[in-house]
């Protein structure tokens, strides 16, 4: 097993110095791999977001490596890449979905061999990508963490717009904290992961999934929150060890939620879920029973070890079930509130 891991490293190795050959954008975007010197029970294989890098993932990749697992964070094809873009000269942003779908396959396989059991997780269109994996490599994934998976648009004409029209976008916040991506893109270029959404919304019903951890928030105005509960109910006929949590308005917790440097104040918050989510075998129905528990002021050391938690990160989750997080009644988990 040493000698498997040290031939990973030495892959890993190979793709740090193909990254300083390409010229990257900034160190942000280079590919963050945490690994023990030992093979773990679990590896973590993160995907970040459309024009992002894998800077996304640090405060949770950090997370799950001090829990004692491996983690992989690499920069996804065509992103990351310093240059001029603009309107002329955009990014080279694939445009064929085969590209990224070889690519996370590639590192699925890296990641094998790093760990006993595989977590995948991503953000937008890389929650995307996780969530194709989780249906077409359900017996290879022990968990996927989808965080605000762009299934649609939240707005429907977005959705006619990137369909139709070739054009060039800009972010309208390029200029905000953390953001060390690119700042536009070609549509065509986000047209396939709208595609691939579609796509897992028709597939979902009859195919055998690996558990799925859905993250939304009510403040998140880019992606449908239809769309993404939707995909779950249809998810949980065959998977039932599926959750759901959405961070109430109030909290203001936007599209880019991995991180404090983005739009994400409570990062503990995400980051207790996804461990909560990892680290219990329970279903959606036994989660939401235990929910109701936590939610009560007597909640007990029992419950913290039903779900295989550390004193700090029950704390939060249960905090997570009460009012004061705006999850009143328990909407937070009911995705048909």
């Amino acid at each position: 097993m040493e000698v498997c891991i040290r031939k990973t490293v030495e892959i890993l190795e190979k793709v740090h110095q193909s990254e300083s050959a390409l010229t990257l954008k900034n160190a942000a975007c280079r590919s963050k791999f945490l690994i023990h010197p030992n093979f773990t029970a679990k590896v973590c294989l993160f995907l970040h977001g459309f024009t992002a890098g894998p800077y996304q993932f640090e405060p949770l990749g950090k997370a799950f490596f001090q829990a004692g697992y491996n983690v992989l964070i690499p920069l996804q094809p065509g992103h990351g890449r310093s240059g001029d873009w603009n309107r002329q000269n955009p990014p080279p942003l694939p445009t064929d979905i085969q590209t990224y779908q070889q690519f996370v396959i590639e590192w699925l396989e890296i990641a094998k061999t790093l760990g006993q059991q595989v977590v995948i997780g991503g953000l937008s269109t890389g929650g995307t990508l996780a969530a194709w994996l989780a249906l077409e490599y359900p017996q290879q994934i022990e968990s996927a963490l989808l965080f605000a998976p762009y299934l649609g648009s939240h707005y429907f004409i977005t959705d006619w717009l990137i369909k139709t029209l070739p054009i060039y976008f800009e972010w309208f916040n390029k200029n905000a904290p953390g953001n060390f991506g690119y700042n536009g893109f070609c549509v065509k270029a986000l047209r396939i992961f709208l595609e691939l959404g579609e796509k897992l919304l028709k597939q979902a019903p009859s195919r055998y999934s690996a558990p799925i951890l859905i993250v939304c928030s009510e403040a998140d105005k880019t992606v449908s929150r239809s769309k993404q509960q939707d995909f779950l109910t249809m998810v949980l006929k065959q998977q039932p060890k599926s959750w759901y949590y959405c961070f109430d308005h109030s909290l203001k917790i936007k599209h880019r939620m991995m991180s404090k440097l983005e739009d994400n104040n409570y990062e503990e918050l995400l980051i207790s879920l996804a461990k909560a989510f990892v680290a219990s075998d329970l279903t959606w129905l036994q989660f939401q029973q235990i929910a109701k528990r936590i939610a009560q002021p007597e909640a007990d050391e029992q419950i913290k070890q039903e779900l295989n938690l550390d004193t700090p990160t029950f704390q939060l989750l249960a905090a997570m079930m009460t009012q004061d997080f705006g999850c009143h009644h328990l909407k937070c988990i009911n995705p048909c509130q």
